[in-house]
C-alpha cells in the first residue's frame, strides 16, 4: 500500500465520523421535541463553558472560581446592545463574546499578580463586584434585570432549532479548537507553564503572554455561551447571570470527566446532564438533594478515579483519545515560546 493510500485510510474514518455528526446535528431539530432539543442545547453550551474553564485550569494552570463573571457579561451585553440599538439578537452574539474577551484582557494584568489560591479567590471577588455593580445600575434594570426587548425580531417558532444549531457550532468549536490549540507552539507552552512556570520561564517561554491568551479565549467563549443561553429565556437578572452555580457546573464537569483532557469534559457534561434530568425531573428531588447527588459523584470520582472518568476508560479500555500527552516530547525553547 502506498504512503498516500495509507494516509487516506487514516483520515477517512475520522472524516466519516465528523460527517455523520454533522448530519445528525442538522437533522436533530426535525427528530426531537422541544424539551429534548432544549436538553441538547443546554448540554452543548455547558460543554463549551467547561472546555473554556478546562483551558484555563487544566492547561494554563489557573483555577478560576469566578467564571460566572463572563457568563453574566455575555448575557447582559446581548440584552443591552440589542435593545438599545434595536438590533436582531443573532447579530449581537459575536459582540457578547468580544466583550467577554476584552474584559478578560483588561483585568488580566491585575489578576495575574495573584498566584494559585489567591487568583481563584480574586476571580470570585471580582465576579461579586461586577454582580453588585450591575444590580445597582438602573440602565441595566437593577436587581429586576432586563427583558430581551427585541424578541419580536426572532422567529420564536424556529428559535429552538436555530439555538440548537448555534450551540452546536459553539460546542464543536470549543472541543475542536482546544484539540488544535494543544498541537501548536502555544499549546505546548501552556502545558509547560501549567507543570512548572519557573522551569518554563527558564527555557524561554513567555508565561504571561501564554496565560493571557488562554484567559482571553476562556472569557470570550464563556461569554458567548452565556449569551446564547439567556437569549433562549428572553430575560436575564444579575442573580442568575452571575450565579456561582455556573462555575460550580464547569468545575464539576471538568473534574469528574478529567481535567487537562479534551474528552473529559464531554463525559463530564453527559454525567452532569444525566444527573440533572434524573434528580430534578424524573425523581422530582429538590435543588438541595440535586447538589448532594452532584457532590457525592464528585467525591467518589476523586477517590476512585483521580484522573477522572476519561482516565478510567483509558486505563481499562486502552483508549488513547485526542488529548496531548501530559508531558510532551522534549522541545527547544523556540517551539514553546
Amino acid at each position: 500500500m502506498s504512503a498516500r493510500a495509507s494516509s487516506f485510510k487514516r483520515l477517512r474514518q475520522p472524516g466519516l465520523g465528523l460527517a455523520l455528526l454533522l448530519a445528525a446535528a442538522l437533522l436533530a431539530p426535525y427528530g426531537l421535541d422541544a424539551g429534548q432539543l432544549q436538553i441538547a442545547t443546554d448540554f452543548l453550551l455547558l460543554l463549551s463553558m467547561a472546555e473554556m474553564w478546562n483551558l484555563l485550569a487544566g492547561y494554563a494552570g489557573l483555577m478560576s472560581l469566578g467564571h460566572q463573571l463572563f457568563v453574566g457579561l455575555g448575557a447582559y451585553t446581548l440584552f443591552f446592545v440589542s435593545g438599545h440599538f434595536e438590533l436582531n439578537p443573532y447579530w449581537v452574539l459575536p459582540a457578547s463574546g468580544l466583550v467577554g474577551a476584552l474584559f478578560a484582557a483588561l483585568v488580566a494584568p491585575l489578576m495575574f499578580r495573584l498566584r494559585e489560591a489567591y487568583f481563584s479567590i480574586g476571580m470570585w471577588v471580582l465576579a461579586e463586584i461586577v454582580l453588585a455593580l450591575v444590580a445597582k445600575s438602573e440602565g441595566l434594570g437593577g436587581t429586576a434585570g432586563l427583558p430581551l426587548r427585541t424578541a419580536a425580531l426572532l422567529d420564536l417558532e424556529r428559535f429552538p432549532a436555530i439555538a440548537f444549531w448555534i450551540a452546536c457550532g459553539i460546542g464543536v468549536s470549543a472541543v475542536l479548537g482546544l484539540y488544535l490549540l494543544m498541537r501548536t507552539r502555544l499549546g505546548l507552552g501552556l502545558m509547560s507553564v501549567r507543570d512548572n512556570d519557573l522551569a518554563a520561564t527558564s527555557v524561554g517561554v513567555d508565561v504571561g503572554r501564554n496565560r493571557l491568551i488562554a484567559f482571553v479565549i476562556s472569557g470570550g467563549g464563556c461569554a458567548l455561551a452565556g449569551a446564547v443561553h439567556y437569549m433562549g429565556s428572553l430575560y436575564v437578572q444579575p442573580a442568575s447571570g452571575f450565579d456561582a452555580d455556573w462555575v460550580v457546573a464547569m468545575m464539576f464537569i471538568v473534574v469528574i470527566g478529567g481535567i487537562g483532557t479534551i474528552e473529559g469534559p464531554v463525559i463530564g457534561a453527559l454525567v452532569y446532564m444525566g444527573l440533572r434530568e434524573v434528580c430534578l425531573n424524573l425523581l422530582g428531588l429538590s435543588g438541595a438533594w440535586y447538589l448532594v447527588g452532584m457532590g457525592s459523584v464528585a467525591i467518589a470520582t476523586m477517590l476512585f478515579a483521580p484522573r477522572g472518568l476519561w482516565g478510567l476508560l483509558q486505563k481499562f479500555l486502552g483508549w488513547r483519545g485526542l488529548s496531548v500527552r501530559r508531558h510532551p516530547p522534549q522541545a527547544d525553547s523556540g517551539d514553546l515560546a
